[in-house]
């Protein structure tokens, strides 16, 4: 019972989320941003409290609080700066996928060549999803669609 509840509710949420797709977004970014704010506050005061004992590791982790303070609000404020994000991470994590493709193309050893083709693919369907999931709209439909698709399976599958 507890599950066909836990189903309908992922269902229903999904459903919702796709009608409205930046409040997929929204609860996202909050958590993200809230503590990527803690993260900030806590390097800033760990960098103030740590100058004494060693100057360039104080500064370095004040900059590094100030970059996540700003991040953090930046992702409280603007959901699109999360999507932004999300969307550049997969990105790059694109690039390295074409750039470890062609190095294993250019080898020859065994089978890296069909390892590096795969491996080129996948990269550029990560550049394609990446730039896709750039926009909020976009990903927050990605989210509902999942929910959707998660609460339908938990009705489908029993076990």
């Amino acid at each position: 019972m507890q599950k066909m509840a836990s189903a309908l509710i992922l269902i229903i949420l999904g459903l919702i989320i796709l009608a409205f797709p930046l409040l997929g977004v929204i609860g996202p970014s909050l958590i993200t941003g809230f503590i990527v704010l803690i993260l900030g506050i806590g390097l800033i005061l760990s960098g103030i409290m740590g100058m004494g004992e060693s100057k360039s590791m104080g500064i370095l982790q004040l900059i590094l609080g100030i970059i996540a303070l700003i991040l953090g609000i930046g992702f409280i404020v603007s959901p699109g700066l999360f999507a932004w994000l999300a969307g550049f991470l997969v990105w790059i994590v694109g690039i390295f996928l074409i750039i470890a493709g062609i190095v294993g193309f250019i080898s020859n050893a065994g089978d890296n060549r069909w390892n590096g083709i795969i491996a080129v693919v996948i990269g550029l369907i990560y550049i394609i999803v990446g730039n896709l999931i750039s926009d909020p709209y976009i990903l927050g439909a990605l989210i509902g669609l999942w929910l959707l698709i998660t609460g339908i399976l938990m009705l489908v599958i029993k076990e």
